[in-house]
């Protein structure tokens, strides 16, 4: 906590209720935060009130922040200007800070008489020919590896002429994606064509190609050449297939930018898709630790474009932001022209935004060892609850018991929307005897987030969840809820709440009760916490129940103790085996005694001498 934010607050209420800009210091004088505001007061003050709204990036900020100053501006497009301007200047920590570090890419064709064709970063003085540069990476590596597939080239780490007959073809010939010159069987001429072929595409698209192409095929039909002329209509066909799986959703030719943001709560993640000419030509992706996010994407916008010097006529934005006009005017400033800045809400330009926040997400899940499945659950579970972040680590817990016996619980982990079971525990209900399953699960809890505050470290009980869920309806949330309260626990809470045939019906809280029937995805995953929880705890419960059968059939003997008892049932495998057994063989059983072994026979034949 910062041991100024008093201060900071009261000179933060005294601020003028205009346009302007802001800039935060730390303790040495060094900028750490630069931003814009319509009005200054409310802004700023935002930053100094309660923290419990704020991002962990925010909150960081704000606990660096020693001292303020600020710049009127005649109008929030002004202000804008400015901010972008000492960003530019000062590059302060906190801020979104996109740095132009692509590179420049190759078309590479290998030297000698079978050169393979390949994308490369730089430039080597190695005989090969390179054609480029490329701005797009991403372009040039899905066109060679189109190119590579229409034209049959092999992609194989072989050598050629050198590896001729040496083994049996790939994969890849079986599945029509390679000539296989490894055979031998490919003459040079023909590979050389090939080659020459998938060049003319990479420089010319699919349409200059198909042209080419047919002019071939049509010459060497006119020569009698009709092998030569099968194959050529053969990669005219392949053409053709690619250039259709390449249309996307655009049926109108469009020049532009379409650009979304997935967000966990910790990390962002905004993925920008580029066209030109209706196809997608680059892809670009951006990690970075989540701000505020009503200025989340508004403040990407200005770095992105900042360095991009190429602003297209249409930009598609995913989400909505405060500031899109004054963005729309400054993109149109920075393009010389007008620039159609919107945020689709139906129809072709919708599905892309929507296809383009789906990449992102996926990237965001990558970097954290999920999928963008798992990830997708885990947001529609946010929304659903209406969290304030993505749930990547969530407790579930059940009680198990019988008729108060054996009264035990289970707490079951996941993270990143798959089960962590090396973090699952068992309870013992220790607080009192009989069956009450919402003491119990009031114990569980105050258990766990004692052993929370003792922790030293941030693993395991170290941990808080980012939610808790219980097997149970409002009883249990109400039981455990007047433990969070106690124990100052802010952590969201909800109960799985089942039907009558024991399947999960809905998310109950303190505010009623929430349907995820008709959410498939999200009910199934429920549905499996919840099993899986079920299962844990019944596990656990039925395995005290058999140590207490065990304890007392077994252990009561005078001269049974654990081992001999273990030892007998390893022997005799059932109790009722040992029951029948007569006097020598249970004398005969390891690490048995004559006097045990008649203890143990007197036990099961009490009227007999």
């Amino acid at each position: 906590m910062n041991p100024k934010m008093g201060e900071l607050r009261k000179k933060a209420m005294a601020l003028p209720l205009l346009p302007g800009v802001y800039i935060m210091h730390d303790k040495s004088g060094e900028i750490i935060y630069i931003g814009k505001a319509k009005a200054l007061k409310n802004r700023v003050s935002q930053y100094f009130g309660s923290q419990n709204n704020h991002a962990e990036k925010v909150r960081r900020m704000v606990d660096n922040v020693d001292d303020f100053e600020y710049i009127i501006t005649d109008s929030e497009f002004e202000a804008l200007i400015l901010e972008c301007s000492l960003i530019k200047q000062h590059t302060p920590k906190y801020n979104i800070l996109l740095k132009d570090d692509k590179g420049y890419s190759y078309i590479r064709v290998g030297a000698g008489d079978w050169g393979r064709l390949s994308y490369v970063l730089q430039k080597k003085d190695d005989g090969a020919t390179y054609i480029g540069p490329y701005k797009s990476s991403y372009y040039v590596k899905s066109a060679v590896e189109e190119a590579n597939k229409i034209f049959m080239l092999p992609t194989c780490g072989r050598k050629f002429p050198q590896d001729f007959g040496k083994a049996r073809p790939c994969l890849n010939y079986h599945i029509k994606q390679c000539m296989a010159p490894c055979t031998g069987r490919v003459r040079l001429e023909d590979y050389r064509e090939s080659v020459a072929q998938a060049l003319d595409f990479l420089r010319g698209g699919s349409s200059n190609s198909v042209k080419q192409l047919t002019a071939q095929m049509n010459e060497a039909a006119e020569n009698l050449e009709f092998e030569r002329a099968a194959r050529i209509r053969d990669k005219i066909a392949a053409v053709k297939k690619m250039s259709d799986k390449q249309k996307v959703v655009l049926r109108e030719t469009l020049d532009e930018d379409v650009i979304a943001s997935f967000s966990d709560g910790g990390k962002t993640c905004f993925q920008v898709f580029r066209f030109e000419g209706g196809r997608l030509f680059d892809r670009e992706s951006f990690i970075f630790d989540s701000g505020d996010s009503e200025t989340e994407t508004e403040e990407f916008l200005l770095r992105y474009y900042t360095i991009r010097n190429d602003i297209p006529k249409n930009i598609a934005v995913a989400d909505s932001f405060p500031g899109i006009d004054d963005m729309r005017r400054w993109l149109s400033d920075r393009r010389g022209s007008g620039v159609n800045l919107t945020i689709p809400q139906r129809g072709e330009q919708a599905q892309l935004a929507s296809m383009c926040r789906s990449n992102a997400a996926e990237a965001l899940a990558q970097q954290k060892g999920a999928t963008v499945r798992e990830y997708s659950v885990l947001d529609e579970l946010k929304e659903a609850l209406g969290l304030e972040k993505l749930p990547e680590y969530i407790e579930c817990y059940d009680i198990s018991n019988l008729a108060g016996t054996e009264n035990v619980a289970g707490m079951v982990v996941y993270q990143n929307g798959r089960p962590l079971k090396s973090a699952y525990k068992k309870f013992k209900i220790k607080g009192f005897e009989g069956q009450d399953d919402y003491a119990s699960m009031a114990e569980v809890l105050t258990r766990r987030f004692e052993e929370y505050y003792k922790a030293d470290s941030a693993e395991g009980f170290g941990r808080l969840p980012d939610l808790v869920l219980l097997d149970g309806g409002r009883g249990q949330v109400s039981a455990v809820r007047e433990v969070f309260d106690k124990m100052n626990i802010t952590v969201p809470l909800f109960g799985l709440v089942k039907d009558d045939k024991h399947r999960t019906r809905a998310v109950t809280g303190d505010g009623g009760e929430i349907a995820v029937s008709s959410r498939r995805a999200l009910f199934t995953f429920l549905s499996k916490m919840q099993d899986e929880v079920h299962r844990f705890a019944i596990g656990y419960h039925h395995t005290r129940r058999k140590k207490a059968v065990f304890r007392s059939s077994l252990t009561d003997i005078d001269g049974i103790g654990e081992v001999r008892a273990r030892a007998l049932l390893k022997y005799f495998r059932t109790i009722d085996n040992i029951s029948k057994a007569d006097l020598a063989e249970l004398e005969a059983a390891p690490k048995m005694t004559r006097d045990a072994a008649l203890a143990v026979y007197r036990y099961f034949h009490p009227t007999e001498e």
